[in-house]
């Protein structure tokens, strides 16, 4: 009997001082009061939001709707702080204890109100898009990434002062890490320069067709800090490093204001005088006269009996479509072949192909004479 009487001391010293000298039944009440808030956490959001939903129905404007949509997420994790925060009163942890708690509340109150900030520049960035008339859309991009990234490094740094942990040194050790860095690292802010440079001079944005000699030629999906994605026409992702886009020559197809038809047409020599002046009248009329192709002054256009060649003599067609479209372009091209191959057979004449003679004046000596084989009877 003595012996359980001990053990039942035991028992009861352990409950009584538990961990750090609160008693367990006081661990038990604070796990319900955080647990509480943790239940009611789905409840006070729905009415937080409902509150917010009313505000924003009043207004015509779609900034406000997206603004809520943004703060839900963050709000969620305020109810287990409020819980957190009245647990540790309802301890009534001491010393060490007491800051652990309060820096820990701290510290979650701080990542609610950055990331509720980081999640609003999404909706704020319809104010920066207003200067997509001064910069690219590309650009204005980048500066809500950099703007992410400021508050989020703002954050991360109250985040570690709130522990009492100094952060110029850390900025100060930042500083002397980077200049190591940036030594080992300069092809990658060389190609970050290139990037804003690319963005700047507006040499193409997300979607344009290019091509870099020797390089890529595909469309732009997306362009990064360091490369820019370029997607092949046989569906193919390539990563270009910005600097090549950047100090090479890149035409930007989607720059256009035209597609050019430079065809050389080779038709016999046995065509006449009047024939060739039939045929080039009847190019001229048709281009001419077609609102598909551009027309001067606007662009250029020829038609021309340009030279004399080896098996052909050949005329020059020079004009340019009014769409850039390729599909539309290729079609516009069809249309035209059909109609000068039926303007050259109704001229009565053809199109030349390349042809060589061979002229032997003496067989070399030595050689075998041809067996000619005699004629019947």
């Amino acid at each position: 009997m003595e012996n359980l009487a001990e053990f039942w001391a035991l028992v009861v010293d352990v409950w009584q001082n538990g961990f750090a000298g609160i008693d367990i039944g006081r661990f038990i009440g604070a796990l319900l009061i955080l647990a509480v808030f943790v239940v009611i956490r789905d409840l006070m959001t729905r009415l937080f939001e409902g509150r917010l939903r009313a505000l924003a129905r009043r207004s015509t404007t779609k900034i406000d709707d997206a603004m809520v949509d943004a703060l839900v997420p963050p709000f969620k994790l305020v109810p287990p702080t409020i819980g957190i925060f009245f647990a540790a009163q309802f301890l009534g942890v001491q010393d060490i204890y007491a800051d652990i708690a309060n820096n820990l509340v701290s510290s979650l109150i701080a990542f609610v109100i950055f990331w509720a900030l980081y999640r609003l520049v999404a909706p704020f960035s319809f104010f920066l898009t207003r200067l997509e008339s001064i910069f690219t859309h590309d650009l204005v991009e980048w500066l809500i990434k950099s703007i992410r990234i400021a508050i989020a490094l703002v954050g991360a740094a109250t985040i570690i002062q709130t522990w009492g942990i100094a952060i110029g040194p850390i900025i100060a050790g930042a500083g002397l890490f980077g200049i190591a860095l940036a030594l080992g690292a300069q092809d990658l802010f060389k190609n970050l320069i290139a990037g804003i440079l690319i963005l700047g001079e507006k040499r193409f944005r997300k979607g344009d067709w290019i091509k870099a000699e020797g390089t890529v030629e595909g469309t732009v999906e997306s362009i990064g800090f360091r490369s820019t994605l370029v997607r092949r026409f046989d569906k193919a992702p390539v990563f270009v490093p910005n600097s090549e886009l950047s100090d090479n020559a890149v035409i930007n197809f989607s720059a256009m204001t035209h597609r050019r038809i430079y065809w050389i047409i080779g038709v016999e020599y046995r065509t006449t005088i009047d024939q060739l002046r039939q045929i080039r009248d009847a190019i001229e009329h048709f281009v001419l006269g077609s609102d598909k192709f551009a027309h001067p002054p606007e662009v250029s256009t020829f038609v021309r009996i340009d030279s004399f060649n080896d098996s052909s003599i050949d005329i020059m067609l020079y004009c340019f479509t009014r769409t850039t479209d390729w599909g539309e372009w290729l079609e516009i091209k069809e249309d035209l072949a059909y109609r000068i191959k039926d303007i050259i057979e109704q001229a009565g004449t053809g199109f030349a192909f390349p042809s060589q003679s061979l002229y032997i004046e003496t067989l070399p000596s030595g050689r075998p004479e041809t067996f000619v084989p005699p004629k019947p009877g």
